[in-house]
């Protein structure tokens, strides 16, 4: 195990016993979200741009759809879907302050909390996004779970996560050549020592298929160098066609 990695596994250790939105609130203040898709290296802004790209294109079609997005963030994600009614869900007010600025004007209602335990009724969603969400929660299990439970018949949700071994390993080559001090770049954006979880591909869809059944595996920025694993899923119910992983 490499240094960085133990040292966030040393520090989901010193969070275990913490609220839930004090450490979001702290993740929204040490890791400004804004920044993190204006100003961080170029390289993580390409990336973050494919994962948004991707996003758009698995949720397709979203007019007049009932639209969720569980853990907002800064409203980047739900403001590509203009014309939907949209649901934005947080656990941190920070982030909710964020989001209601950059949506402002949208049609959007705002949530406070755990998606498991709001008063949502099931299948009321056509559209559910969950992106670079559970690897901050302590119970990705339930937050699955509800996400099966809200959406609509036919729905789709779009789930997303860190390729986190990955990025490790390119993040300790980065440094084991000392690219970034020559170049002065920062690589520690995204607040990764805040995470509780990680999954490889296989581990993951394993965790999705116990909720969901997979329509399609992509990631960003691209295959050869998959950082972000994005998911398209359905009910389990719901028929259609098979996995296509790209």
């Amino acid at each position: 195990m490499n240094d960085e990695h133990a040292g966030q596994r040393a520090a989901r250790h010193r969070f275990a016993d913490q609220d839930i939105e004090a450490l979001n609130d702290r993740l929204a203040t040490e890791h400004p979200i804004d920044d993190y898709y204006a100003r961080s290296p170029w390289p993580i802004r390409f990336t973050e741009s494919r994962r948004l790209s991707i996003i758009r294109d698995m949720v397709g079609p979203h007019e007049d759809l009932e639209v969720l997005e569980i853990g907002v963030g800064g409203g980047h994600v739900l403001e590509m879907f203009g014309g939907a009614s949209c649901t934005a869900v947080d656990v941190s007010d920070v982030y909710l302050e964020l989001a209601k600025r950059r949506l402002a004007g949208r049609e959007v209602r705002f949530l406070k909390g755990e998606v498991q335990e709001l008063p949502l009724s099931p299948a009321s969603f056509d559209r559910i996004i969950c992106t670079e969400v559970l690897e901050h929660t302590e119970d990705p299990d339930a937050i699955l779970a509800s996400i099966a439970r809200l959406l609509k018949p036919a729905g789709v949700a779009v789930i997303t996560i860190p390729n986190e071994r990955l990025i490790d390993r390119v993040k300790g080559a980065i440094r084991a050549t000392r690219v970034d001090r020559a170049l002065g770049l920062r690589i520690d954006w995204g607040g990764d020592a805040h995470h509780f979880q990680s999954w490889t591909d296989a581990e993951f869809r394993t965790l999705l298929s116990r909720h969901l059944r997979i329509t399609a595996r992509r990631a960003a920025p691209f295959g050869l160098l998959p950082l972000r694993l994005c998911y398209r899923c359905v009910r389990k119910e719901d028929a259609g066609p098979p996995l296509t992983p790209r």
